[in-house]
């Protein structure tokens, strides 16, 4: 194998085994948060354990896969682990991004009070929460040229554990008993492959084939127990979907007492709420919810053919239940009024907020929804030619999102999630544009407004052939500050009647009519016009496109979304 080197970007020199690299940080210094529970105070009691967030590490070895320029992985082995804290597992990284992630260390509470504020459910068994290895098994190895060989290494947990994470080294020898430590097996649970960072050949026929992916509880959202330990899952031949020979950890601390208070919330929200930029040609810009119901906007009941006004509040829609489809919003009467509400009052928009656990409470999502009264035409790119649609795309309402994901252990923002569509994609902080400090900066797409980290043109279909729907993100005077222009509407995990949810948002039902598109008549169009050697069939053309071009329901509103309860992906 090639031999490779982990660049330091921040640093500019290259780390040889035993040296540490420089994580990322965020721009600004984090602030001292308000007091109270167990939010932000660096360990968090889990129960029977309790956990540290290391992110300190030294460089173990790294090694390059035979194909690719920037396929190359550098194992690490935490660093500063406060003492009687127990190592559960060694990080890896692609080389080509800054080093920003952690691994949880552990300590058995046993007879030790961790927390006052820690309500432990009782456990199943008398043997010890943390248990050293039996011995090990080799995993992998590989001969890395000038860098070395490496091994890795799965403990061999003792009857009734788990271990939760691999050892790498640069000698044969098995490591010492005493470097990891493997979980009683009722203080865990099931954990699955999430995304593979590493593969030492390209085609997944090749035999012997060794891979490294990132993990994640398998059962993850607002009400999952699971905590992810942040180390990696590695194997040879391995197929997704199978299952892992390690686990994750479970909070059984029913408190979950290092979630935020609401002060702590509002600081939070004022320390990282994002600045959203809305597209310099954008028609289509947001409202509050309440500006929306006050400019004649009017609920429908199926079998009705007149709509009735809105209270601002929303108080007399419908409310509970599921989506039956038997009532709709829509827009006012009359083509004027009609035509300046969908454009929006951007004014009076604001951003509403709901806050959750993540990771068995480890972590804490905010939740930041957008209204926009209207969403606008789709535009086709095919090749190098773009083109606007009439109609396809357009539906009264569009609710969107992004999401914060922040430490519990430290208050400190680690990743974002971008909605875009249909789908989106988590993005560490080291990969954020940031405006004010540490306030990320999002953009909302023309006409669409899905979110997205950076200005660009974002193709949603073939990328490889350049067909799909834009996504045209842009820098303008069009924006939201979130860190000051919002509502929080809900947080559940602090007891009932500490937020007060707005009347709309129990309403479960369609906030915008049912629209059929006649998607083939004006797609032939299109191709009629195209180039005879980039011409498609209407049919073939469509399987490039998402589903949003064929018609659209109204969409529903944000508790009738499966991230509400569930987690983003």
């Amino acid at each position: 194998m090639d031999c490779c080197w982990c660049w330091d970007k921040q640093s500019g020199y290259d780390l040889f085994p035993g040296e540490q690299p420089h994580p990322f940080s965020l721009p600004s210094p984090l602030p001292q948060w308000p007091q109270g529970n167990g939010f932000a105070t660096g360990r968090i009691c889990l129960g029977e354990i309790e956990v540290v967030q290391i992110s300190q590490f030294e460089k173990i070895w790294s090694c390059k896969a035979l194909f690719g320029k920037s396929n190359s992985v550098t194992f690490y082995q935490p660093v500063d682990v406060p003492q009687g804290f127990s190592v559960l597992g060694h990080y890896c990284q692609l080389d080509d991004k800054q080093l920003s992630g952690y691994v949880l260390a552990a300590r058995d509470l046993g007879s030790l009070q961790a927390s006052e504020n820690c309500v432990q459910e009782s456990g199943s068994s008398d043997l010890p929460a943390l248990e050293k290895p039996l011995s090990y098994t080799l995993v992998w190895t590989m001969d890395a040229g000038c860098n070395g060989s490496g091994y890795v290494w799965l403990p061999n947990a003792p009857d009734g554990y788990k271990p939760v994470g691999f050892l790498v080294t640069l000698e044969p020898d098995e490591p010492d008993l005493e470097e990891i430590r493997c979980v009683r097996s009722d203080l865990t649970e099931s954990t699955e492959a999430c995304d593979m960072i590493f593969s030492t050949t390209k085609s997944i026929l090749s035999k012997n084939q060794f891979q490294v992916w990132t993990t994640r509880p398998c059962k993850r959202g607002m009400l999952c127990r699971g905590v992810s330990v942040g180390t990696f899952f590695c194997a040879t031949n391995f197929s997704s979907g199978d299952d892992l020979n390690i686990a994750c950890l479970k909070n059984l601390d029913s408190s979950l007492h290092a979630m935020p208070n609401l002060n702590q919330v509002h600081a939070l929200i004022k320390q990282y709420g994002p600045t959203v930029y809305f597209h310099p040609d954008e028609v289509y810009l947001p409202s509050s919810v309440p500006w929306f119901f006050e400019n004649g906007s009017l609920l429908y009941k199926d079998g009705k053919d007149i709509g009735v006004a809105i209270e601002s509040t929303g108080s007399n829609l419908p409310a509970g239940g599921k989506n039956d489809r038997k009532f709709w919003i829509d827009l006012p009467d009359g083509d004027k009024l009609k035509n300046y509400v969908k454009c929006g009052n951007i004014d009076s928009a604001e951003l509403y907020v709901h806050v959750k656990p993540a990771s068995g409470g480890t972590f804490t999502d905010i939740v930041m929804w957008v209204f926009c009264p209207f969403n606008g035409p789709a535009t086709l790119k095919i090749g190098l030619m773009s083109y606007e649609m009439n109609r396809i795309g357009e539906h009264v309402s569009d609710w969107e999102h992004y999401t914060l994901r922040i430490s519990n252990f430290s208050g400190e923002l680690w990743s974002v999630y971008f909605s875009e569509h249909s789908g989106g994609e988590w993005l560490p902080a080291c990969n954020l544009e940031f405006i004010d400090g540490n306030k990320p900066i999002v953009y909302s797409s023309r006409n669409g407004h899905a979110s997205f980290p950076h200005p660009g043109c974002y193709l949603q279909g073939s990328s490889v052939l350049g067909i799909g729907l834009r996504n045209d993100c842009a820098e303008s005077k069009y924006t939201v500050d979130s860190s000051t222009r919002y509502q929080i509407i809900a947080a559940e995990y602090l007891g009932e009647g500490v937020v007060a949810e707005p009347p709309w948002l129990q309403f479960m039902r369609e906030w915008g009519p049912t629209i059929e598109y006649d998607s083939a008549s004006e797609v032939d169009k299109i191709i009629n016009h195209l180039p005879f050697f980039v011409r498609f069939s209407v049919e073939s053309l469509f399987e490039l496109f998402p589903t949003e071009l064929y018609g659209e329901e109204g969409p529903t509103g944000p508790k009738e979304k499966d991230n509400w309860l569930g987690d983003e992906r």
